[in-house]
């Protein structure tokens, strides 16, 4: 058996979590819950569980599970928030591309099937390579609180700018 030193996931694994969905909680902590923004309508945070740096969910403040639940204001803000995230992404990591969606329900693949959010994945050429295809390890290059810092300034730039 191969085994893989994560140290840093102590600090989550040890917190004791309370028992919620993870987006309706999130202001609770909202610097060890990655919290990149917080805006009336949307919450943006970073993924515990990435796929690359960067990787961002966009999740309505409501706790629904389906987009025919949300009101068109919600939507829109949804939108505008996913909009701003990915503008974000783009210019501080500079991606080559980017991945975007949601998954509906458990069975399409949504890790928290109650609460519906959409994904921002950052792409670079060269991503994968041969770590997960021979290793089954993912390597990401940047620690998450460190991609969190770097992030949230500039989400508090957009809000600041905005607001004035």
């Amino acid at each position: 058996m191969e085994v893989m030193w994560a140290p840093w996931r102590m600090t989550y694994i040890g917190r004791g979590r309370s028992e919620g969905c993870i987006f309706c909680i999130a202001d609770q902590e909202p610097e060890q819950d990655l919290v990149l923004a917080a805006w009336p309508a949307a919450l943006v945070m970073l993924n515990l569980f990435p796929y690359n740096n960067g990787h961002v969910l966009v999740a309505p403040r409501r706790h629904v599970a389906r987009l025919g639940e949300l009101t068109q204001e919600e939507y829109g803000g949804l939108m505008d928030a996913l909009r701003v995230s990915v503008g974000i992404l783009e210019r501080v990591l500079k991606p080559q591309g980017m991945n975007v969606g949601i998954n509906l329900g458990a069975t399409a693949g949504a890790g928290i099937a109650d609460h519906l959010h959409w994904h921002a994945v950052p792409r670079w050429d060269g991503d994968t390579n041969f770590m997960p295809v021979l290793g089954e390890v993912k390597v990401l290059p940047q620690h998450l609180q460190a991609s969190h810092s770097e992030l949230r300034r500039h989400f508090d730039a957009w809000v600041t700018q905005r607001a004035t």
